[in-house]
């Protein structure tokens, strides 16, 4: 069975990066999928709902802002792959499936470290059925959680912009400094890296 991984959260200011792992059955309702930046919300909630309780099996992987500061956001990214086939895997060994991931593949230039073959492929999220779940997963996911830091954080309207450089994002960060969540690495304008507000 093929397995499809991807990622969500490169680009954002503050917040972890969120990564989904996918194995879709032969009857999936594949007309629902696509890549999840194509999708509206009302859309992706919709694929969400039947990627959870229809997949064969999936799983979501996570990594930190600090990892990201310490390893590179392209690392991180790599990780929360490997996390997130962890979880599916693991889930699927719990279970009474007889299901066995033989390879994956993942959107973009670079594979995480896998124990089967991993073949990465530009815009596979708009390719390849797997991959557009596993978009979906991770994107979904990773709003969620960064609607859950507005409620904690409200001075900084993560629920608004989830975290990327919006003009808003800026301003607040300008205004109240770093949150705890903030990528203290990434820029925030020209010249300017959130390390030099701390």
């Amino acid at each position: 069975m093929r397995c499809g991984l991807d990622e969500a959260g490169r680009g954002p200011l503050a917040g972890p990066v969120c990564a989904a792992a996918v194995i879709l059955n032969e009857d999936f309702p594949f007309e629902v999928l696509n890549d999840s930046k194509k999708l509206s919300e009302k859309k992706r909630e919709e694929a969400r709902k039947l990627i959870v309780t229809q997949a064969l099996a999936w799983g979501i992987g996570w990594a930190s802002a600090a990892e990201i500061d310490t390893i590179n956001i392209l690392q991180a990214s790599l990780l929360a792959m490997e996390r997130a086939y962890d979880v599916m895997i693991s889930t699927l060994k719990k279970s009474d499936r007889a299901i066995l991931c033989s390879e994956a593949v993942v959107d973009g230039l670079y594979a995480p470290h896998l124990p089967v073959p991993c073949k990465a492929i530009v815009k596979a999220d708009a390719l390849v059925p797997e991959v557009m779940a596993a978009s979906i997963l991770a994107k979904t996911a990773r709003d969620r959680m960064m609607e859950r830091y507005g409620w904690i954080y409200p001075e900084y309207g993560y629920e608004q912009h989830k975290g990327y450089p919006t003009k808003l994002h800026r301003a607040r960060i300008v205004l109240y400094g770093p949150s705890p969540i903030q990528r203290m690495s990434f820029s925030i304008g020209p010249e300017q890296s959130l390390f030099l507000l701390s």
